[in-house]
């Protein structure tokens, strides 16, 4: 009652024992295409980290340059804008990651938290009744009177151009994860399990355990197995192409980092306009929102103090150095598995599989 291993000659096995072997196979087969994908799955999720972990230096870098631009010049409102700051930096590398954001909603939610602490410490230092109401209106009235000028929209420029790259990289990068996750549980057909019981366990049913299959059979049978897995192989040489053309962009330009590390440069500058034209903001502040309280004898704004450029630490250089080795050593290895689908079929027939420098091998059908 052999489905599978029916041979001329008697036989120690049962249909049983048939059945046993495609469970066998089936698992074994699983194993095999894990191990095969281990190193590339590796190499990706490790890069994924090395560049989340510059990433974040970067990032962490720049939001303390951030910071102590408002506890050195703009003291008045350096506490109530540390929220803002986090704040800004938080959406940042949320938009890094993929999140459902934009670079732009978060640059301007920042300059709308902002434009009331510049106006009411820095502008007019002797407001004193800053309610909610208040506040809110202030927020609502920096997307008319664009009090920061064109400082703002440069900022969201800047970063919009030198984030996409990284942010298209972080999900290309989870792209090919979900991708090699989804060939580790392609289904075996049930041709394909009846064929690796034949090449793999029927020299077993005549008592040949040590025989193995030969090279040729052994290819035939797993380029069918794997055919639809192979079908990635042109999709799989444009995503490596695409990972090379956004490392590139990264490294060539070093937007990412020259855009952030100059975040706090653009947010002097538009409070150093603000306040240029502290006048004019108030009369239209005036105007739309009402006059809030203020103290007797209205102080003096608060002085404009432009701060010069702090030349860069070197806790920036090492992590922008550390960017560029991390991409340059993921991509080289990345253009090397560039045919892993092509030859997945080989991969496999390689190694205690088959038999290799001997004169006799199983060909499914005998010893030859």
């Amino acid at each position: 009652d052999l489905q599978i291993c029916q041979h001329r000659a008697p036989t120690c096995c049962t249909k049983k024992m048939e059945e046993s072997y495609q469970a066998a196979v089936r698992r074994e087969r699983t194993q095999s295409i894990q191990a095969l994908n281990f190193e590339l799955k590796y190499m990706i999720v490790g890069h994924m980290t090395a560049f989340q972990e510059a990433f974040e230096s970067l990032l962490r870098f720049a939001e303390n340059h951030t910071s102590s631009l408002f506890e050195t010049a703009y003291r008045p409102m350096a506490k109530e804008a540390a929220e803002p700051v986090k704040e800004l930096f938080t959406d940042i590398s949320l938009y890094i990651l993929g999140a459902e954001t934009t670079v732009e909603s978060a640059v301007l939610r920042f300059f709308d938290s902002l434009f009331p602490l510049v106006y009411s410490r820095l502008i007019n230092p002797g407001i004193t009744d800053l309610s909610e109401d208040y506040t809110e209106c202030l927020r609502l009235t920096r997307q008319d009177i664009n009090p920061f000028g064109r400082y703002s929209k440069n900022m969201v420029t800047e970063l919009s151009k030198s984030l996409w790259a990284s942010r298209m990289l972080s999900q290309a990068l989870s792209l090919g994860i979900e991708v090699i996750n989804s060939t580790e549980h392609a289904a075996l057909t049930k041709e394909c399990s009846r064929a690796l019981v034949k090449m793999q366990y029927c020299p077993h049913c005549q008592g040949l355990t040590l025989i193995r299959p030969c090279v040729g059979y052994c290819l035939n049978v797993m380029r069918g197995c794997l055919a639809s897995v192979a079908e990635l192989d042109a999709q799989w040489r444009e995503f490596i192409s695409t990972l090379e053309y956004l490392t590139s962009e990264m490294a060539v330009s070093h937007e990412l980092e020259m855009a952030l590390s100059g975040i706090w440069s653009s947010i002097n500058e538009a409070i150093l306009h603000a306040q240029l034209n502290g006048p004019q903001l108030s009369a239209t502040v005036d105007k739309v929102c009402g006059q809030p309280k203020q103290q007797e004898g209205n102080l003096s704004s608060a002085s404009i103090v432009p701060v010069k450029e702090v030349t860069e630490t070197q806790t920036f250089v090492m992590a922008h150095s550390s960017l560029n080795n991390k991409r340059r050593e993921f991509i080289s290895y990345m253009k090397r598995s560039r045919t892993f689908y092509a030859s997945i079929a080989e991969r496999l027939c390689d190694g205690d599989l088959v038999m290799r420098d001997s004169s006799t091998c199983w060909n499914g059908e005998d010893v030859v």
